[in-house]
C-alpha cells in the first residue's frame, strides 16, 4: 500500500526529483514486466517485407505514433491518470474497457493484459498497489490492462500527466527500436538516428493527445492489425506479438 510520502513526495522537499526518478524507473527497459517479449506487430512487418531498413522503419514508427498512440494510448492514459487522481472508479473501468476493445487481435490483447498483470504484481511486491474501499470493491479494475496500471503508477509517483505521456511514448519508441536491433537487424547507430528524428514527433504526439476530445479518439491502424493477425500463425518468430 502506498505511503503518504510516496503519494505526496513534495513533502520531502524533492518532489520533482523523486517524480522524475519514479518515471525513469517506470519506463526503464530493466523493469521486470516482460515488455522485451513483445514487438507490437513490428516483427510481422519485417516478415512481410513492409519494413526492411532504417528509412522504412522510420516511416512505420511515424505512422504508428500518429495514427495509433496519439489517438489511443496517450489520450486514454491522460484520462486514466486524471481518474486515479480523483478516485473516479467508473471512469477507470470505462477507459480500461475502451482500451481493451481497441485491441484488434488476440496477440495485441494478450500483450496488454499480460503487461498489465506483470506490472500489477510488481507494484504489489513494492507495496504500491492501490488500496480499495474493500476486497469486494477494489480500486484497480479487474484484469486491468497495461495503460491503466501505468497510469496508477505515474499518479502514485507524483508524475505530471504530460510527463507520464512523454515517458510512455519514449518507452514505446525504445521497445520498437530494440525489436528492430534484434530482428531486422538495425545497427545501434541507426537506432540513435531514429531517436533523434522522432524525439520531436513524441512531443507533438503528446500535445495532440492532450488536445483531443473523447469523440476524436480511436486508432486507425489497419496495416498493423493485419500484420499482427498474420503474426499469430507466423512460422518462425522471436516475439510473442
Amino acid at each position: 500500500m502506498p505511503t503518504e510520502a510516496t503519494l505526496l513526495p513534495s513533502r520531502a522537499g524533492h518532489g520533482d526529483d523523486l517524480a522524475l526518478l519514479g518515471l525513469l524507473q517506470l519506463v526503464s527497459p530493466a523493469l521486470p514486466i516482460g515488455a522485451f517479449a513483445f514487438s507490437q506487430g513490428l516483427e510481422s512487418a519485417f516478415e512481410l517485407g513492409w519494413v526492411t531498413d532504417e528509412t522504412t522503419l522510420g516511416e512505420w514508427l511515424d505512422g504508428v505514433l500518429e495514427d495509433g498512440l496519439t489517438r489511443c494510448e496517450l489520450p486514454a492514459l491522460a484520462r486514466l491518470q486524471a481518474a486515479w487522481g480523483v478516485g473516479d472508479h467508473a471512469a477507470l473501468a470505462e477507459w480500461d474497457t475502451w482500451l481493451a476493445a481497441n485491441r484488434e487481435t488476440a496477440e495485441l490483447a494478450a500483450e496488454d493484459s499480460r503487461l498489465g498483470a506483470s506490472l500489477a504484481r510488481l507494484l504489489e511486491s513494492l507495496g504500491l498497489y492501490p488500496p480499495g474501499p474493500s476486497r469486494a470493491s477494489p480500486a484497480m479494475p479487474p484484469g486491468a490492462g497495461y495503460v491503466t496500471v501505468f497510469a496508477w503508477t505515474a499518479h502514485a509517483r507524483g508524475v505530471t500527466r504530460r510527463q507520464a505521456l512523454l515517458g510512455f511514448a519514449w518507452a514505446w519508441l525504445e521497445n520498437q527500436l530494440a525489436v528492430a536491433c534484434k530482428a531486422l537487424p538495425l545497427g545501434h547507430t541507426a537506432a540513435q538516428r531514429l531517436v533523434e528524428r522522432l524525439r520531436p514527433a513524441l512531443v507533438t504526439a503528446v500535445d495532440q493527445a492532450l488536445a483531443l476530445e473523447d469523440d476524436d479518439l480511436g486508432p486507425v491502424l489497419p496495416g498493423l492489425a493485419l500484420g499482427s493477425a498474420l503474426h499469430e500463425t507466423q512460422y518462425s518468430r522471436l516475439f510473442r506479438s
